[in-house]
């Protein structure tokens, strides 16, 4: 739990991306953090906080904006400032007196792209605006809003408050990208203060008795919550605050996880992933989750921490693994997950008899339907189209009913649609990642694709394509698919274990699918909508001369392919093998 200063005056204000400045007799914090990707910053004296999410394709744009208005006003001076995010921005603000409040949002466009000589660029920064997680401006374009004399459009709304404020602004994909400093949230400065009510007098008296008792109640209830181990609140090594209550969803204490998982016993680890180990963990109400253990203490566990939860709580499908909740004390960083009962697809498919004896031909076909309509959701339906960059069955988990969940979202990357491509730091599992992608880093929502085709080759066959190792003529899987595509025999592939039980029409439909979607040329793959509606039966597979395999005399893609089914790769990419392979659960 993390110690914060209440805000005894039921009052906030915040002038974003400037210094603290005294407006009307009010004084308005500073704002001048330089973070904001991936970036939560939390305010000490005055119980307020900011997280950030988006990083722009001009990588050097700054999270804050200034542009002197030079007006004789005293308001003008909020106009200045500003914060900006390419995604998501929200403000928090905690320990408010239960009641209503006026929450005033003022915005003015500044920062707009300009050319010498010329008129400024009108940009169309358009973003939708929630508080307190109700919608309340949509597709708020502030450019076609009529501003007051001093050049600020100021949004008043009145709202009922707990405890805690939440104010979320973010891109739904609107307005203008071709000038990236254009485009996601800005907000100038932000005003919160109590509706006023008319208030009885009280004699000196009865004001003397409620505020003895008042402290009298404090005083016990402090006492209890220590008692319980829910004043745990400690600062780090660098003397800074964890901000847990920063992020959305269920903010566990440690107390608690470390109950439910036995102190983090051994005996409860599921595994090892990519960022540190996953356990298994009962709560007291009864639930069992899964509890991913990230180091606090590095900024690469930071940023999974960060990136995971500003990830998966946008998105909600029923073919994603849901983040149930976290926690951050000290240097713990946990994030808490549903359970998922039968493990991982990796576990399923290649280490565990009796698991993959369950794996009959229409459960293994329900599997591939569920990862193809999770990736669907992820490129072409979610607020935010997301390129996962690691899709491998160690990354499928399936649920009691052998239903399949994508999972760890460490490596995704916001889809940029208005750019057809992406270069970008090659990030992955060997085996798995397109060759255009592997090779040059050159990203699309086409390199999920291909790693789907290579695990659904994997779920037919029964065989793990990082390890499989058939002969010396073809060195991995996706090597004996593509022989065996040319020779006519790609039914030869299906796994022995299933016998006879099985349809041949859709199996071969489903092999020939996979070879599409590893097709060397990403614009010969179908897109992930294209191939659920394929094994849906809603659609014919269009086939053309090269679903294909490369030609013979590429022996350098060959070479390079057969390169990335090698274990010794750079440190960004992951290389577990089936030995190692457990669910990560991030």
């Amino acid at each position: 739990m993390r110690v914060v200063t209440c805000l005894t005056d039921k009052q906030l204000f915040i002038n974003c991306g400037g210094e603290q400045v005294d407006v009307d007799g009010k004084t308005y914090y500073a704002d001048v953090s330089p973070n904001g990707a991936s970036t939560f910053f939390f305010n000490k004296t005055g119980g307020w906080g900011y997280s950030s999410m988006g990083l722009a394709y001009e990588r050097q744009q700054p999270f804050t904006a200034k542009d002197p208005c030079n007006l004789p006003k005293t308001a003008a001076v909020l106009l200045e400032t500003a914060r900006v995010a390419p995604i998501s921005l929200k403000y928090y603000g905690f320990c408010f007196i239960k009641g209503d409040y006026t929450v005033k949002l003022h915005f003015a466009e500044i920062g707009s792209s300009k050319n010498k000589g010329s008129p400024p660029i009108r940009p169309k920064r358009i973003f939708d605006v929630d508080i307190q997680g109700r919608n309340v401006r949509k597709s708020y374009d502030i450019a076609k809003t009529q501003p007051d004399e001093n050049g600020d459009t100021i949004i008043p709304f009145n709202i009922s408050i707990e405890s805690h404020l939440e104010i979320h602004l973010y891109w739904s994909g609107n307005g203008s990208t071709f000038f990236p400093p254009n485009y996601g949230p800005l907000i100038s400065a932000i005003s919160v203060e109590p509706v006023p009510k008319q208030q009885k007098t009280l004699s000196t008296a009865l004001k003397a008795v409620i505020a003895v008792s008042s402290l009298v109640f404090l005083a016990l209830f402090l006492l209890v919550l220590w008692k319980l181990g829910y004043l745990g609140g400690k600062r780090s090594s660098k003397g800074e605050l964890k901000a847990t209550e920063l992020f959305p969803g269920v903010v566990y204490t440690f107390r608690q996880i470390k109950d439910a998982t036995q102190n983090f016993n051994a005996v409860n680890k599921l595994g090892e992933g990519g960022f540190g180990p996953v356990y298994k963990g009962l709560l007291s109400d009864g639930t069992t989750i899964a509890v991913k253990q990230l180091s606090g203490k590095s900024k690469q566990g930071i940023r999974e921490f960060v990136n995971e939860i500003g990830t998966i709580s946008a998105l909600q499908h029923p073919n994603l693994v849901k983040l149930m909740g976290c926690c951050a004390e000290d240097n713990e960083l946990l994030l808490i997950y549903e359970y998922m009962e039968n493990n991982s697809l990796d576990y399923a498919l290649f280490r565990s008899e009796e698991l993959k004896s369950r794996l009959n031909w229409s459960t293994r076909v329900k599997i591939i339907l569920g990862i193809a309509k999770g990736l669907t959701y992820l490129h072409e339906e979610s607020k935010l189209k997301i390129i996962h960059r690691d899709i491998k069955p160690t990354n499928i988990l399936l649920d009691k009913e052998l239903n399949s969940k994508i999972t760890d979202f460490g490596y995704a990357k916001l889809n940029e649609e208005e750019h057809t491509h992406v270069i970008t730091r090659i990030a992955g599992t060997t085996g798995y990642m397109a060759p255009e992608y592997a090779m040059r880093g050159y990203l699309t929502p086409k390199a999920d694709v291909y790693s789907f085709g290579v695990v659904t080759l994997e779920i037919v066959s029964g065989r793990n394509s990082a390890s499989y190792r058939p002969s010396d003529q073809t060195v991995y899987l996706l090597d004996l698919a593509y022989v065996l595509h040319e020779q006519g025999n790609l039914m030869e592939l299906v796994d022995p274990k299933l016998g006879t039980d099985y349809s041949w029409t859709e199996a071969s439909a489903i092999l020939e699918l996979a070879m599409m979607c590893t097709n060397p040329s990403p614009t010969l793959r179908p897109t992930m909508s294209e191939i659920v509606k394929i094994i849906e039966g809603k659609a014919k597979i269009k086939t053309t001369s090269s679903t294909a395999h490369p030609s013979k005399d590429d022996n350098a893609l060959n070479k390079a392919v057969a390169a990335l089914s090698q274990p010794s790769q750079p440190e960004s990419y992951s290389t577990a093998g089936p030995s190692e392979a457990t669910p990560s659960y991030s």
